[in-house]
């Protein structure tokens, strides 16, 4: 598959059926995240992968609307990114969970993207604290997001090329 069907086909899936990712599956979108441009190469992401049903129920309330795809994701990866190694952290941490979800989508495994930096839960902690309560990560690790992980229940149809908003594209000048 060509790289720009690649960026059409991938999709947000919050649907999942009960099967499991093969390990080999999983290793792969790790890796496809390892292997993310960062500023001047320090990588400063960590990532957490969970699969124990419990603790996915639990993150499930980590913002104000609970969600739902996590109590039916088969695993998550939390990404992080250490602040005190890079000021660009964020923008590190958001490379390697678009190559994570890009992976994922060519291996046929759906995934979704749950923002996690400056969103709240309802009681009003931060997504943040309320995550590092239950993974217990340093409080010099930030969370940038989690990726949710599972077999798709039903894949949404690529983006059509013709359909993408090329007014957006200024030549030169704005």
């Amino acid at each position: 598959m060509e790289l720009l069907q690649m960026f059409q086909n991938r999709r947000s899936v919050r649907q999942y059926t009960d099967a499991p990712i093969p390990e080999e599956t999983l290793t792969k979108i790790l890796q496809a995240g390892l292997l993310s441009a960062s500023g001047k190469a320090i990588r400063p992401w960590e990532f957490i992968v969970v699969r124990d049903r419990a603790m996915l129920n639990a993150m499930a309330d980590c913002r104000t609307t609970p969600v739902k795809m996590l109590q039916e994701a088969a695993c998550a990866i939390v990404v992080l990114g250490d602040e005190s190694k890079s000021d660009v952290w964020v923008e590190d941490c958001s490379v390697a969970m678009a190559n994570m979800h890009l992976m994922a989508d060519a291996l046929g495994v759906g995934s979704c993207w749950v923002q996690g930096r400056l969103r709240e839960t309802s009681d009003g902690r931060t997504t943040e604290a309320f995550v590092r309560e239950l993974l217990g990560f340093p409080q010099e690790m930030r969370l940038q997001a989690i990726l949710t992980l599972g077999m798709p229940v039903k894949h949404p149809e690529p983006h059509a090329l013709e359909e993408l908003p090329m007014e957006k594209i200024h030549q030169e000048r704005f």
